[in-house]
Order: structure tokens, then sequence, then C-alpha cells
């Protein structure tokens, strides 16, 4: 069966007290709409429509950046769940398969509870999860196995708020007997609003089957305030390091360890305490992550060892066996095979060959004010501390830099640069320089 997805991301977070639309509040270093989109995609959805409402260009903005073929749609005014749906009929409108409604700031459902959703033989089927405190939450009223109607805690009865089966508000329905129960629902309620939850109630009336598919509590977690989102945020990182350590990733101290919502690393790698992971980072088995160090964008082959107190931007390649010490910094340059970078270093738009020694304090000077230039460093070369290679520069294979040295032009393989000024030795004028200015301090502390 074809699926589509309904994503309603419309409301403002009035409690976050934030400018931002509520769905772009960041979990994991990730808006909770993409969480929401992550998830979602693993269905392989055929059409994936967005309701954005409040701030809508900016939500749109995320959404494409997550996948340009999702359909945008706006929902002027916030009237409830039921008229944020509806708002997608046109983007649906030839789509005969079954919609599964998602939330952008409920962002933790899992794949496999999406599944059971687009699987479940029932008309209007309806994600549940059983509360440990039930609380202000919609409750689900059942008949067995079925559904007979969800009621929001504002309308609903004593007895109704005694049951523990709670609604998430995510809902599957083929698409035509969706939008058909939509066009029936009403407001009259205590919010005056139309809710999506109405079409359980109606669907029985005619006869129809409804019935729950129930998840862990935790993946229904949603968030309208910056309490919340940091609860959430700090409940996927204790997912992400338990993950990590059964697929076979050492962390020294996990409780320092901060993922971001995309990082990949391979089983035998060590983490050391206090390393972060920014997106879109993949460390290969084998590596080792040393304290400190902050990596975001890039790429570390087997046997890497980076840090302590290492960064590593966006478009950083490391092969295997790369060395990457204290205080280095890479971005957007490829390194060598067993390339060591021990200290104090910033290598940016350059590439380096394999087997390559960088000395302490070199930089690539790669930014003219305007512009960003390249510098290529072949391999099995020696650049010695302290060198500063001005872009675009070639170091030929084998060559060598002495320390010291400003480097403005290609070098030959296998050549000795030097680029110094000459050493000048005034005999005794060390001691002289020493008593003058001696004596010129003396003379300031009379003077005060």
């Amino acid at each position: 069966m074809d699926i589509a997805l309904v994503v309603l991301a419309a409301g403002k977070g009035t409690r976050m007290n934030s400018d931002r639309p509520k769905v772009l509040h960041e979990v994991a270093q990730a808006p909770m709409l993409v969480h929401a989109l992550r998830a979602g995609a693993a269905l392989d959805p055929v059409r994936t429509v967005v309701v954005a409402g409040h701030e809508a260009d900016r939500v749109r903005a995320a959404a494409l950046a997550f996948d340009d073929t999702i359909a945008v749609v706006e929902q002027p005014e916030q009237l409830g769940t039921a008229h944020a749906v509806s708002q997608a009929r046109p983007a649906l409108e030839d789509f005969a398969g079954r919609v599964i409604v998602l939330y952008g700031d409920t962002p933790f459902i899992a794949p496999d509870t999406l599944r059971d959703l687009a699987q479940a033989a029932a008309d209007v089927v309806v994600l549940g999860f059983n509360a440990a405190d039930p609380g202000r939450y919609g409750r689900l009223v059942m008949q067995g196995d079925t559904l007979e109607r969800i009621v929001e805690f504002k309308d609903a009865t004593d007895a109704e708020r005694e049951i523990g089966l709670c609604n998430s508000g995510v809902i599957a329905c083929d698409a035509a007997l969706l939008f058909d129960l939509i066009d029936a629902v009403g407001n009259d309620n205590a919010a005056g609003e139309y809710y999506l939850t109405d079409i359980v109630a109606l669907a029985r009336a005619r006869g129809l089957t409804a019935t729950t598919v129930t998840c862990d509590e935790a993946e229904t977690l949603g968030i309208n305030s910056r309490a919340q989102l940091a609860q959430a945020d700090a409940a996927f990182q204790d997912r992400a390091r338990a993950a990590a350590m059964e697929d076979g990733v050492t962390l020294h101290a996990p409780g320092t360890v901060y993922f971001a919502f995309d990082t990949v690393i391979g089983r035998d790698s060590v983490i050391e305490p206090n390393v972060v992971f920014g997106p879109g980072v993949t460390v290969e088995s084998g590596a080792r992550i040393r304290s400190f160090s902050h990596l975001e964008g890039c790429h570390v082959a087997r046997g890497g060892v980076i840090g302590p107190y290492a960064r590593l931007r966006p478009g950083a390649e490391l092969s295997e066996n790369v060395r990457i010490g204290n205080f280095v910094e890479i971005k957007n340059a490829q390194v060598g095979e067993g390339t060591k970078i021990n200290h104090l270093s910033y290598i940016g738009d350059a590439t380096i060959g394999a087997a390559s020694n960088i000395g302490a304090g070199t930089v690539t000077c790669n930014y003219d004010g305007v512009l960003k230039h390249h510098t290529h460093i072949g391999a099995r070369t020696f650049i010695g501390s302290n060198t500063m290679l001005v872009a675009p520069v070639h170091i030929g294979d084998g060559a060598m830099t002495g320390s010291g040295s400003v480097i403005t032009s290609d070098v030959e393989p296998d050549a000795l640069a030097l680029s110094r000024s000459p050493q000048v030795e005034k005999p005794g004028m060390a001691r002289k320089l020493m008593a003058i200015l001696k004596a010129k301090k003396a003379q300031q502390t009379r003077g005060s």
C-alpha cells in the first residue's frame, strides 16, 4: 500500500518564548521537524506534506532542505488539528493510499511503530500509549480491540479520566476516507476547535472499524517548552550513547559525549570524555577520538586518532591511520593515509598526500579577504614547524620546508624550500639592552 505523510507544523509554540517556530527548535542539533520527517521517511512515502503556519517560510525552508520534493501548505488560522489536516487535501487530491498524520513537535516516534500503523487492518488506526501519569492527555475509549472514540481531557467525564491508555495524536487512515470524515467534524467542544480525534467516533457511527497501535510512552514525547526541549535532548543522548555501546563503541565517560542526530561511529572505536559530535560525522571502525575534540561534517577513516582538543570542521576527509593532534583545526581538506598533523596547526582548503608530516604551527593561508584558495601538499612531505603556506601553492611529493618559512611559490618534488630573514647577531647587545631597560624602569618607579 502506498503511504503519504502529513506532518503538522503550524504552531507558534508560545511556551517556548521564542521568535523561532516551535518545530524548528533543535534536538541533537536538528530541528524537531527533521526528526519527524526522518522517521516518516523510513516508510518510503510516495508523498509528504508539511502543514505550516507561524513563520511558514522558515518552516518551508527547513522542510525543503531535508527533501526538496516535500509539499508545504499553509494553515493561515490555527483552528484545530482536523482543520490543519484539511489544508493538505489539494496536495493529496490524486493520492489513493493510506495517510499517516504526524506532528513536527513529536520527534521520537520510531519507524517500526509507523510501520505497524501503516499495516494495521482497520479503517482508522490511532497510536496510543500507556502513560505513567495520564495527566491532561486525551483518552482512548476501547471496547475490546475496537477503539470507540477519543475524548479530550477537558471534555472527559471522571470515569473517562481514569483511563490510562492515552492518545498520541498520530492517526492513519485511507486518504479518501480521512478527508470525508474531516468534512463531518464539528467544533462543539470546550475549545471550539476542529479535532482530528473526532474522526474515530464518526467512523464508528458509520460502522467502520477503528483500532489502536501502542508504543512506548517515550516515543510520544511532545515538546512545548524549553524545559521539555532539554529533557528531549537528554533522552536522545541517553539512547544514542546506549546504542553506540551496544554496537561495539567504547565510551570512557558516556554522560560527557554529545551526539548529533545523524552521528555514525564504527565498532571498536574509542570515544574519550568530553567529545562533541556535530551534524554529518562518520567515524569508521577502530578510530580513537580523544578528549575535548569537536567534530562536524567530517569523515574519519579506520585507525584515525583525533585530539585531544582537535577541531574537525565540514569537509574534513581523513584517510586511514591519520593522526590529528592537540589544537589542530581541519576544514575542507583531504588528508592522505598515515599523515600526521600533531600540534597547533590550521589546515583549510587543502589536499595533503599520504605519509606526510605537518610540523607544529603550520598554517595554510587560504583566505585573501575575499576569496578562498587551495593548498596542495604532496605525499611524503615534511613541513617544518611554523611554516606559512600562502595559497594558492603546490608542494611537490617528498619536498621539505624549513621551520619558520613563508612559502609563496610552488615547491618542486624532493626540494627543500627556505624563506627566512638572515639571522643577525650583535655581541654584548643583550646585556646593554637589559641595563637600559632596568634603568628606565627604576626611573619610572621613582617618578611614581
